[in-house]
């Protein structure tokens, strides 16, 4: 009795092999989404700095426009079902202006929605010209108001009549462009003198630890207030911008430095730098071609952790008067608007901006967190 062999029989391939073959940035995807929360909030994130490159777009009336009859005018409320005289149903989204009257006793300003009368919503609707990353100006917006003479207030309106909502997407791009470019310089520093320390070792070694020691022994707050208050009042806006922007990353490279010469310290002793070495292969590139890539996951992490506290710290500044200064448009100069007892009481909607801070922060935090998980070789 003949036996014949069976044909080899073509097979998926498993987690084990796919796991052997993948490279560290295809691990730590896979690693990252798992991460629920961490996906969520990199979504957020991307819809950010979406806004944040093109503001204008998402903005429904011009951020610098003053309406003396719009003070503190409440936000209003959109309406997407509504009962047509037919007995049918619109879908078509619409709000109900409101009209300011007085108070016969206090004459206090008071707005009234007016239920009979209705605006509809345009989407892609035409109004102001904005500037599209200062190559080309445009007029078309997301969303706005079919009738350009009654205004939608999403998030009612501040003290000189200027839409907060609007003034929110415009502030979105300074507040989260502080926080990119303070990061980058931060990073820049720490990179350099954290793998000159780690590489060479030595005293060069000892000076800079010596250096970050200092740096991360000085009060954070007081030298951030003393630094932005020593800023002239009279510069530019973008000089200003530019100097609060390297005041922020004088104070952060300091820690990213010490992790930098930690992974060097690991990494010089490794075999694929001595051999590069024996090769002959200058420094320069050990370091910036076969070091830094190989924990670059790690970085991009720090990157994403560090990114909220320039945000926060920008914040801050600008809500004391120190950072940012009008007309330049920040959510911390935006909460300036909500320092005083009346705004309190009578425009809480001021505090938006704060609550744009606050998913800001907490979705980069997310998001680096499930960053670091996802590069850490010991948490699979």
């Amino acid at each position: 009795m003949s036996s014949t062999a069976s044909p080899a029989v073509a097979t998926e391939p498993t987690t084990d092999t796919r796991l052997a073959v993948a490279s560290q940035w295809q691990l730590v995807w896979w690693a990252f989404r798992k991460h629920r929360l961490a996906m969520a909030s990199l979504f957020v994130v991307v819809a950010l700095y979406v806004i944040a490159i093109i503001p204008g777009v998402f903005t429904v009336n011009d951020p610098e426009q003053q309406n003396r009859r719009a003070q503190f005018h409440p936000p209003q409320s959109l309406h997407f079902f509504a009962s047509d005289e037919d007995g049918g149903w619109s879908l078509r989204p619409y709000f109900h202006p409101y009209v300011l009257e007085r108070d016969p006793t206090t004459l206090a300003s008071i707005y009234k929605e007016d239920k009979s009368r209705r605006i509809h919503l345009e989407f892609f609707a035409q109004g102001h010209a904005y500037s599209v990353l200062g190559l080309f100006t445009s007029t078309t917006h997301l969303i706005g108001s079919e009738d350009a003479r009654q205004p939608l207030f999403l998030l009612g309106a501040d003290r000189l009549g200027r839409c907060v909502f609007s003034r929110i997407m415009v502030g979105t791009q300074i507040s989260l462009s502080v926080g990119l470019l303070g990061v980058f310089l931060s990073l820049l520093l720490g990179i350099v003198l954290g793998g000159i320390s780690g590489y060479y070792g030595g005293r060069t070694d000892f000076v800079i630890q010596r250096v970050i020691e200092l740096v991360l022994a000085l009060p954070t707050i007081p030298i951030w207030l003393a630094l932005a208050a020593a800023l002239p009042q009279d510069w530019p806006a973008i000089l200003n911008y530019m100097m609060i922007t390297v005041i922020l990353s004088l104070t952060g490279w300091a820690q990213l430095a010490r992790v930098v010469r930690g992974r060097f310290l690991s990494l010089r002793t490794e075999e694929f730098v001595t051999a590069a070495r024996l090769d002959g292969v200058p420094e320069s590139r050990i370091i910036f071609r076969h070091m830094l890539p190989s924990f670059a996951s790690h970085i991009i992490a720090s990157i994403t952790l560090a990114v909220p506290a320039m945000i926060l710290a920008e914040t801050s500044l600008s809500f004391l008067g120190l950072g940012l200064q009008p007309p330049t448009i920040s959510w911390g100069v935006l909460l300036r608007e909500a320092q005083n007892i009346r705004s309190i009481a009578t425009a809480p909607w001021l505090f938006a901006p704060g609550a744009a801070v606050v998913v800001a922060v907490i979705a980069l935090n997310f998001l680096g967190d499930g960053l670091r998980d996802a590069a850490d070789p010991y948490n699979k």
